[in-house]
């Protein structure tokens, strides 16, 4: 099993490293695209600089390119690191999660502590699901997805490409989140969200730009 380079060295790269530390794999290196951050240390771990300086590494090391909250900065990363000819990790699940046999979890995707899944959820590539957050049965989560800590994804929901859900949302049975569309903390929505919308309240509505 390879070693692992994490894209990004802020607080979601750095709980990552966290969640590789407890499933016993090894963490060489922290990439950042800020060139005055190369050779800097965040909690033990060097930052190496952009992917165009490992290239030595490329045979030797996969890349997690979900490090960074924001999906569209997630899906630039998967981008750059495929144009590389990098492998991509594989999925990191923290030990204490259980998974049914009938869910699925794509590569490069990232399952914190505390997260609790049912039966028949499919989780796609590079998606982050945060701490104590909730996905119900059937439920379906497109690529680079972020579910911020402590949301609730009820049974049947579809959560499209691209989408942020923030810390304590809640979302209900048999909605739609369009891709690219952000659920604000806090939200509780009742309704199918088009995408690339922003919804925000109790109950949730179309945040006017």
């Amino acid at each position: 099993m390879r070693d692992l380079v994490i894209w990004g060295c802020g607080g979601m790269a750095r709980e990552i490293n966290h969640l590789c530390e407890q499933l016993g794999r090894k963490v060489v290196g922290f990439l950042d695209e800020r060139s005055p951050l190369k050779g800097t240390i965040v909690d033990d771990v060097p930052v190496l600089g952009d992917i165009s300086d490992i290239g030595p590494l490329c045979d030797e090391v996969a890349i997690v390119c979900a490090g960074v909250g924001d999906p569209a900065l997630k899906k630039h990363f998967a981008e750059k690191t495929n144009a590389a000819g990098f492998q991509l990790a594989g999925p990191l699940v923290h030990p204490a999660i259980r998974l049914s046999a009938r869910s699925s979890v794509q590569d490069g995707s990232v399952l914190c502590e505390g997260v609790v899944i049912t039966v028949n959820v499919h989780i796609g590539r590079h998606v982050v699901i945060n701490r104590n957050a909730t996905l119900g049965h059937d439920a379906e989560v497109g690529d680079y997805v972020t579910v911020s800590p402590g949301a609730n994804v009820s049974g049947n929901v579809r959560i499209g490409e691209g989408c942020f859900v923030g810390t304590g949302a809640s979302i209900r049975e048999k909605i739609e989140i369009g891709p690219w569309a952000v659920v604000g903390g806090g939200a509780f929505v009742k309704d199918d969200v088009p995408a690339g919308c922003t919804v925000v309240g109790v109950p949730a509505s179309v945040l006017e730009q």
